[in-house]
């Protein structure tokens, strides 16, 4: 099996980061919705603009994975890791991440999102 470019494995977990994090902007606008905020509306566009961001960034790194041929499948869950497969080129890799960090990765990615630099 080939090692996997520092390159392409940061494109991967985008790949497995991304969708997490933009289901996370989708509860928190529907959180907001059902919230007691007296003034939902600016949270909401915050939250908005981050989402299409993220989605747009999304879209771009599915287009590299597929241009790559880079497909990845979640394998098996469990309370503590999540195992991934990744197929490059023909070659099967398997990886497995620790539950609490894709937490952190997601938050790191929020974060980023929230407040990304090119919305100013």
């Amino acid at each position: 099996m080939p090692n996997l470019q520092e390159e392409i494995y940061d494109l991967i977990e985008r790949a497995l980061f991304l969708p997490m994090a933009i289901t996370i902007f989708n509860r928190d606008l529907a959180g907001i919705e059902e919230s007691t905020l007296k003034l939902k509306h600016p949270y909401k566009q915050l939250i908005s603009e981050s989402l299409k961001i993220a989605q747009k960034d999304l879209m771009e790194v599915r287009k590299e994975l597929r241009k790559r041929k880079i497909a990845i499948r979640e394998t098996e869950r469990d309370e503590a890791f999540t195992l991934y497969t990744f197929v490059i080129d023909g070659y099967e890799e398997n990886h497995r991440y620790f539950n609490p960090r894709i937490r952190e990765q997601v938050s790191e990615l929020l974060t980023y999102y929230l407040f990304a630099p090119d919305r100013l």
